[in-house]
């Protein structure tokens, strides 16, 4: 092979690309240092200290997370599809040939997440493709996966998502139909003024949409009932009626009616920040001016708001008031206390190691003599509120909890807080499903094993969930 040019080593050395066996590091890329220095403008805006312990790795990790969160950008669906697919005698262009229900073959129960295009959250998607194999060919059914895969990890929203996935796999395939049925959910904090009263606040927007190609495009045809007939004979229960189009209506709700109406209501966005968050869109590979996303920058920075360290009062209701003698809590001494507990006490926090959103619930437990009138469980939940408003971590919030109550109810304090973090679906791990749990004991509880156990049996079985 001829030498390099010179020109083109320059070119390329400015552009920052591979030299032959020379290339940077992810560190070093100008999209990474970009992101980094975006991030750090945004965590100034919410009066953090950047240089603080804990959050000095932040812009690097948020970049990883973005970066990888949306590789789908830097990836092509030809690319994974070409070389997948392989000769089966027996099934030509007549549906209805060897292969099942109409030749039709279906992966089921593919998780994915993706990041919402108007608020840029990450969301969760449970995916179902099917196709019907034609020209004497099949598709490595990985490959399904992995097409899929490919959009998801891009900024989108459902409606979009599903079509985009449909026609990559008709071209590419070339089957007589592909069928796809997301099943997505997009979480939906309440606002920090409401938290701190609403706990029976619904913390996720649900939204099923399906998108069909070839003999799929009729959406009365009776392959679509043998389709979701299969889905329902794993135990996926979806109906054709429920499904729409989530173009006509906005699923995110920072778009929704009462989401407009309370961004209305703040004053300014700091231009800064937003500047900011389209400086992350142009280096993940997006345009800030996409009409789909104008608003967004806004609109993740109202959002990230809700977190900032500075004017945020300690909304407590009575705080003061409601303090709790000792002396009326502990009683006479040779009375025996009893545990009493708040459980299922929701939280919803920002992790500040991706600035990304975790969320589950509390329990409290603390001992108190019989008779003693429990503390007001509104009190406690505005605890929880007051201190998952922050960039936190769940050891730390656990901890803060557990000292605050413990001021309130004379000592005797155990806390567990079971939490669902998206960093962990979010980022290159991607373990669905998992949840972690932490614990934090004072005073008796600390020394007596007996009352921790009874405490942690009384808590229910029933796990931290995503929806």
């Amino acid at each position: 092979m001829g030498a390099l040019d010179e020109g083109h080593f320059c070119s390329e050395l400015e552009n920052g690309v591979k030299l032959g066996c020379i290339e940077l590091s992810f560190e070093e890329e100008p999209e990474t240092i970009a992101i980094e220095d975006a991030v750090k403008v945004l965590m100034q805006g919410l009066g953090e200290d950047v240089n603080r312990e804990g959050l000095k790795k932040t812009p690097l990790r948020v970049a990883k997370a973005l970066r990888e969160g949306t590789r789908g950008y830097r990836q092509k669906a030809k690319d994974i599809v070409q070389g997948a697919l392989f000769p089966e005698s027996g099934l030509d262009n007549t549906v209805g040939h060897a292969g099942g229900a109409g030749g039709l073959v279906v992966v089921r129960d593919l998780d994915l997440f993706s990041y919402c295009e108007s608020c840029m959250l990450p969301f969760q998607v449970k995916c179902h493709v099917g196709y019907v194999p034609s020209g004497q060919r099949v598709v490595g059914l990985s490959k399904l996966s992995r097409v899929a895969d490919v959009f998801a990890k891009r900024l989108q929203e459902p409606q979009h998502l599903a079509d985009e996935m449909c026609s990559a796999l008709q071209h590419g395939i070339k089957p007589a139909g592909v069928a796809v049925v997301l099943q997505c959910l997009h979480i939906h904090f309440p606002k920090v003024e409401s938290a701190f009263l609403d706990s029976d606040h619904q913390g996720w927007v649900e939204l099923l949409v399906s998108s069909g190609s070839g003999v799929f495009e009729n959406e009365n045809a009776n392959l679509w009932a043998d389709f979701l007939n299969l889905l329902r004979f794993r135990g996926i229960n979806v109906e054709k009626n429920r499904m729409r189009d989530s173009s006509d209506q906005h699923w995110c709700p920072s778009r929704s009616p009462s989401g407009a109406i309370a961004a209305s209501k703040i004053e300014s966005v700091n231009q800064g920040m937003v500047t900011a968050v389209a400086s992350i869109l142009r280096s993940l590979g997006e345009d800030p001016l996409r009409k789909e996303l104008v608003g967004t920058p806004a609109r993740f920075v109202k959002w990230l708001m809700n977190f900032q360290t500075t004017n945020l009062d300690m909304k407590l209701n009575g705080f003061v008031s409601d303090r709790v003698d000792p002396l009326k809590l502990n009683g006479d001494g040779c009375k025996e206390k009893k545990i009493h507990s708040e459980l299922n006490l929701s939280f919803w926090s920002q992790c500040e190691h991706h600035l990304l959103p975790f969320y589950g619930v509390v329990h409290i437990g603390y001992l108190c003599t019989e008779g003693f009138n429990p503390i007001a469980k509104s009190l406690l939940q505005s605890i929880v509120c007051f201190y998952g408003y922050k960039l936190q971590v769940q050891e730390r919030l656990t901890r803060q909890i557990a000292e605050t109550a413990s001021s309130l109810l004379g000592g005797d304090v155990i806390v567990v807080v079971e939490a669902n973090h998206t960093c962990m679906i979010s980022r290159g791990i991607e373990k669905f499903g998992s949840s972690t749990a932490t614990i934090a004991v004072l005073g008796r509880f600390s020394t007596d094993p007996a009352a921790r156990a009874k405490f942690l049996q009384s808590i229910p079985n029933t796990a931290v969930s995503g929806r």
